[in-house]
């Protein structure tokens, strides 16, 4: 992952992204305050959809977070339906692999799985990340309401504004339309394969920077 500009590194969009979400003034409806009716609350549920590279490697990252529920691998934003693996790795289907995270929004907020999300990859680089190329692994928000719209447009727009990375921002932000899961053997990959190579040489130090700096929002 390129470093940001200014000297103020990774950890300086952590904290003006964090800030940011703290000045922003969103207005919900005000729920009765019953028993039932907080009870309905508690049981509400999200969901975000990210493309960001390899599934693999963010699956492990989202896995950790403290409120998400289920992570699950799958491809979004193509033509074809029921796509395969092999068949979206050829690019010609559209698709982008991606996660879709079942979360608590009372335990952890769409805002801070963004900025988990533009931490974790690079979203500078055009349908690439590392030596993963093509259009499969473009980075890319799926928002599934407007305000999830809202919340990655002017956060794109602010760290772009910022320089915070040292290039432009690249990242797609497009309506949800389906999820597709992927195979069987790409779910759970991290924890059920940690000792390939794969994992332990790219996947693990990426999952040890994030711990470091998400330590309060994680399981």
């Amino acid at each position: 992952m390129k470093k940001p500009a200014k000297q103020i590194g990774i950890l300086g969009a952590v904290v003006f992204l964090l800030m940011a979400c703290s000045n922003t003034t969103t207005t919900y409806p005000s729920p009765k305050s019953t028993m039932e009716n907080e009870s309905i609350i508690s049981k509400k549920r999200d969901t975000a959809t990210f493309g960001s590279g390899c599934f693999w490697c963010t699956e492990a990252v989202f896995q950790q977070i403290k409120g998400v529920d289920t992570v699950v691998s799958g491809y979004s934003g193509g033509s074809v339906k029921n796509p395969t693996y092999k068949e979206i790795c050829t690019g010609a289907t559209g698709h982008a692999e991606v996660l879709n995270i079942i979360y608590d929004p009372t335990v952890v907020s769409f805002s801070d799985l963004l900025l988990m999300f533009w931490y974790s990859h690079d979203p500078t680089t055009l349908n690439k990340q590392g030596n993963d190329v093509g259009t499969q692994y473009r980075s890319v928000i799926f928002y599934h309401n407007e305000q999830q719209k809202k919340e990655a447009e002017f956060y794109k727009h602010k760290l772009d504004s910022e320089k915070v990375f040292a290039n432009p921002i690249v990242t797609e932000i497009t309506a949800f339309d389906k999820f597709y899961p992927a195979e069987d053997y790409h779910q759970n990959y991290y924890n059920e394969h940690g000792a390939q190579p794969y994992c332990m040489y790219i996947i693990r130090p990426k999952l040890e920077k994030f711990k470091k700096v998400f330590a309060d929002k994680l399981k």
